[in-house]
């Protein structure tokens, strides 16, 4: 049973930091390039951030001076820190494992950014 739980979402205010989190379950995590996406109101699906086995990290150019990307093995669990969050970050933010043939995603956990 392959699982990616996501917490960490929620209301905060433009400036602020909120910490995403994805505990996998199911997978040799250590296989897996993990990624964040994101989608908000009346938009695409966007990759926001990803980290591979070798730790080599890619973002998204909207997010690379905000946001963080890290993951911890032991755990096996992906995390998102994002910094000076704007409104525009606003949308469901959704974890992803990545592994040949095999990609699982998350349930998507809100994030809302406003005043």
């Amino acid at each position: 049973q392959v699982q990616l739980v996501e917490s960490g979402g929620g209301l905060v205010q433009p400036g602020g930091s909120l910490r995403l989190s994805c505990a996998a379950s199911g997978i040799i995590f250590n296989l897996y390039a993990m990624g964040w996406y994101r989608q908000g109101p009346g938009k695409q699906r966007e990759l926001v951030a990803t980290i591979r086995s070798d730790l080599t990290t890619n973002y998204a150019d909207s997010v690379k001076s905000r946001f963080i990307i890290a993951r911890d093995n032991a755990k096996s669990t992906v995390y998102l820190q994002m910094n000076s969050l704007k409104p525009e970050d606003t949308a469901v933010y959704y974890c992803t494992a990545l592994f040949g043939p095999y990609d699982y995603w998350g349930q998507g956990t809100q994030v809302t950014v406003s005043s």
